[in-house]
């Protein structure tokens, strides 16, 4: 995520909290130079009708691009450590800036979450994952649960 799009999250987060306090943004990020994708989680769940408050409410900020917002989907962005923790014992793929021995993607079990870090179980063993480290991360789905966990090049 650029400079640029961290403000306009942040402004984007600032400006939801008052209008819609239960709305979080999950993801900010730009599609190409014409277009804004959110992806927002509420507690009661997303569906039209917020995605186009969501929308209605941010037109102003946003006129100099497209606005997409959606819902989480199944295989939900886990950006914060507040998602990561809440998902502990669930199924992730993790996708790091850096390669680590190697590889950049680790599919396995959210063993352990904190502030600083998490931890996956993959197939190679446990790993341990500082928050900066890590580029994307998202739930999966239709693999099962348990430690069947894989490691995957990307």
């Amino acid at each position: 995520m650029t400079l640029q799009t961290e403000r306009q999250q942040a402004q984007i987060e600032q400006r939801l909290a008052s209008a819609m306090p239960r709305v979080e943004v999950l993801v900010c990020e730009r599609v190409g130079n014409v277009r804004m994708r959110l992806v927002i989680d509420h507690p009661d769940g997303v569906d039209l009708d917020l995605c186009a408050r969501v929308t209605s409410e941010l037109r102003d900020m946003l006129e100099e691009v497209g606005l997409e917002v959606s819902s989480p989907g199944p295989e939900r962005p886990l950006t914060k450590p507040d998602h990561f923790r809440r998902f502990v014992g669930r199924r992730a793929r993790v996708r790091t800036r850096n390669p680590r021995d190697g590889h950049r993607s680790f599919t396995g079990e959210l063993v352990g979450a904190t502030d600083e870090d998490i931890t996956i179980a993959a197939a190679d063993g446990v790993i341990s994952i500082a928050h900066a480290e890590i580029a994307r991360g998202n739930l999966l789905t239709g693999e099962g649960h348990g430690n069947t966990a894989r490691r995957r090049d990307q």
